[in-house]
């Protein structure tokens, strides 16, 4: 099937008013999207081929993904680069890790044959089949859906403003965001896809939540190196390349790094970020200074409501 048939498919879909004016959301396999990114998603179902060897970084958008893409990236290539020459200290790290609904939806090939990190924002039921079926890993975070919001707000209010455009009012997001029209939402069910999963296939699913990590990043970078296949050896630890990997992909380092302060995210075309604009504040409980009580409380409801009986707290 092609792009045109695509666009075809995606022009029945229901669709939403999304976040910023000029672009609506589209309702596919459950879950609301950009027609740009489905494409690329219906494009991997068809194409994509999963190696056994691959690591698949896998989060709904604004959970921690850039940092848990730099830490993945760093244990992949601590052997093959030192302090001073890794990629990540001269690249934003989705530079470094391709992105499936991007880099990959046409060829499954169209990546560094020795890395073999790759990163999607697809819900666990959407992913391709080959990632299910493959004996690949899947490193899974998720984030308090209320520091998600108001994170993903301000990623796109700045990003439309550096194109001198303004975003929806914060209390009109948030009561999409509450219908579950985000992009990749809703948020609830993409957390909980990917928790069952885990516990269904706790070898092939590593699932992490962005508050326990930032409490204890050296413990969850041992697990995360356990966990793909690349353990640190005891030599290693006690020579601190544990903590040498903590601290060069801390938020306070990446985002001093001059390509992070004036670099742009795939420059030359359509979708080109400013790299800075992933890099806010990196903070738990930032939300406390977005949300009244009364959203905070609400958005409280709906997720205890949603994950009741689940064993997941967020």
């Amino acid at each position: 099937m092609n792009m045109t048939s695509f666009k075809e498919i995606i022009s029945t879909l229901p669709r939403r008013k999304s976040w910023n004016d000029s672009n609506d959301f589209f309702l596919y396999q459950g879950f609301w999207c950009y027609s740009f990114f489905i494409e690329g998603v219906m494009s991997a179902q068809q194409n994509f081929q999963s190696q056994p060897s691959d690591i698949v970084i896998c989060s709904a958008p604004k959970t921690g993904t850039t940092w848990l893409k730099s830490l993945t990236f760093a244990i992949v290539t601590r052997t093959t680069f030192d302090g001073s020459t890794n990629p990540l200290l001269a690249n934003l790290s989705h530079d470094c890790v391709p992105f499936l609904e991007v880099d990959l939806a046409q060829s499954s090939t169209n990546r560094d044959p020795k890395n073999p990190l790759l990163a999607t924002h697809v819900p666990y039921s959407s992913l391709p089949r080959s990632i299910i079926d493959s004996s690949c890993k899947i490193v899974y975070i998720c984030r308090n859906p209320k520091d998600s919001f108001v994170s993903f707000y301000h990623f796109i209010a700045r990003h439309l403003a550096s194109k001198d455009m303004k975003p929806l009012a914060l209390e009109e997001a948030f009561e999409l965001y509450c219908q579950g029209v985000s992009n990749y939402g809703p948020y609830w069910d993409h957390v909980l896809g990917f928790w069952k999963a885990s516990l269904d296939r706790p070898d092939k699913i590593l699932f992490l939540k962005y508050e326990e990590m930032i409490e204890d990043t050296v413990l969850y970078v041992k697990k995360l190196a356990d966990f793909i296949g690349y353990p640190f050896s005891s030599e290693e630890i006690k020579k601190g390349s544990v903590d040498k990997i903590v601290s060069m992909c801390s938020f306070e380092n990446l985002s001093n790094l001059e390509v992070n302060k004036s670099g742009k995210h795939r420059e030359g075309t359509p979708g080109v970020i400013e790299n800075k604009i992933y890099f806010r504040k990196g903070k738990v409980g930032d939300w406390e200074n977005y949300l009244t009580p009364e959203m905070a409380a609400r958005l409280d409801s709906i997720t205890l409501q949603k994950l009741n009986g689940l064993g997941l707290t967020l």
